[in-house]
């Protein structure tokens, strides 16, 4: 079995898989809240979508997770792998979306047994054929998005990754510090840049705003010049924007007393702070009776409502609301537009990478799992107390190695 604190001392005995064949990985088996419907005899030879069901014996994440031993990826193949590098995982990044795939809540439902985690960052142990050295080499420190596999495959001690999706991480940049920047800036990036055109002289609110979207949103507001006004649903959570330098923090709460005191409270803030009209953006993770209660109400005419989660549950929206409000909805899906449009998508990377380096965003670790108490990052979210930025440890930084190269 490959041992996470593992990492050789000498290059020359790179690629690993020359001399180990198999690795650890997270995997998930079942999913904890639905299960697959049976296909009936006129299904079974049919490629219908999959249908899912209530579980009547709802399963704790911990349940449904398991620690395998599973064979090590491998280079070679021709196709995709000559665009592709493998990557000895340091950290693997958890947030809440990770944990609604576990549960069978979220949209992208992989075929079982699969691997969680979709951001990871650690060493480039080998490259495909075709990979520019100029793009990426043997020993870089990395930072991989797992698009290719539909978000998934991270938390494994070796994972694959196509060139295209891995980015150098700024040296002096604590790598378990980037474990969720994809989950999180990336999000965040899109929903602000890509959909929302944020500018200096612009007015943002983030509601979930104690959340690692939330707080990236916020930094990256701030960072792009922006001001913010911050949303949480209690005030023991205003800390955290309070943290990441919020221009206002407000609170929620859960009734629609509150939502009603949240909306006046915003729409003198948004006076305060030169928006007399309302913000220009929304960036929304809340929806439920939040959004029609108080977001359409504190959005300027032709403002946007950015849609990233539900947190709050769904809720319908009436048409009727939109036109007079005269608001633009969008949702925002960032790994779609990344995938289509990877030119234009790197460059949005590099910008987040350069306020990663100069010090304008300043990605933050708030807890950290080793990986044989992995299931105690899911467990986070399933208490409600997934705050900021969660990680697993697979092994540690090799200061050795590092100055070898």
């Amino acid at each position: 079995v490959f041992k996470s604190s593992f990492l050789p001392s000498d290059l020359s005995f790179w690629p690993i898989q020359l001399f180990i064949s198999m690795i650890q990985a997270v995997r998930c088996h079942e999913f904890a809240c639905v299960e697959q419907e049976a296909k009936s005899d006129d299904q079974s030879h049919s490629k219908k979508r999959r249908k899912f069901r209530p579980r009547k014996d709802t399963q704790k994440v911990k349940e449904i997770l398991a620690l395998d031993t599973i064979p090590h990826p491998t280079l070679g193949g021709g196709g995709h792998d000559d665009y592709s590098v493998l990557i000895k995982t340091c950290f693997a990044g958890i947030q809440y979306p990770d944990f609604l795939q576990a549960q069978g809540l979220y949209q992208v439902k992989p075929k079982l047994p699969y691997i969680p985690g979709m951001d990871v960052t650690g060493y480039v142990i080998q490259v495909g054929q075709k990979v520019p050295a100029s793009v990426l080499k043997v020993g870089d420190r990395v930072l991989a998005t797992m698009l290719r596999e539909g978000g998934t495959g991270g938390m494994a001690e070796v994972v694959k990754a196509p060139a295209t999706l891995v980015y150098r991480i700024p040296e002096g940049v604590p790598l378990e510090a980037c474990a969720n920047i994809g989950r999180n800036y990336f999000a965040a990036y899109h929903s602000l840049k890509t959909i929302g055109n944020v500018g200096p002289s612009s007015l943002v609110l983030v509601d979930g705003a104690s959340g690692g979207v939330g707080m990236a949103t916020i930094e990256l507001c701030k960072a792009m010049g922006a001001k913010v006004i911050a949303g949480v649903s209690t005030e023991e959570k205003m800390k955290y924007p309070q943290q990441v330098h919020a221009d206002v923090v407000l609170t929620y709460g859960r009734s629609k007393e509150s939502y009603k005191r949240f909306k006046k409270e915003a729409q003198q803030a948004c006076k305060r702070l030169g928006h007399a009209d309302g913000v220009d953006l929304v960036v929304d993770m809340v929806q439920g009776d939040l959004f029609e209660a108080a977001l359409a109400s504190v959005t300027r005419p032709l403002g946007t409502i950015c849609l990233v989660g539900f947190t709050a549950g769904q809720r319908p929206i009436r048409p009727g609301i939109i036109l007079i409000k005269e608001l633009n909805v969008v949702g925002s899906l960032w790994g779609r537009w990344a995938m289509q449009n990877p030119k234009e998508h790197r460059t949005n990377v590099n910008e987040m990478l350069s306020f990663l380096a100069s010090g304008a965003i300043q990605p933050r670790v708030n807890r950290i799992f080793e990986s044989n108490e992995y299931y105690k990052a899911f467990e986070l979210f399933e208490s409600n107390q997934g705050r900021g930025n969660t990680v697993v440890r697979f092994s540690t930084e090799d200061q050795t190695v590092q100055s070898r190269l």
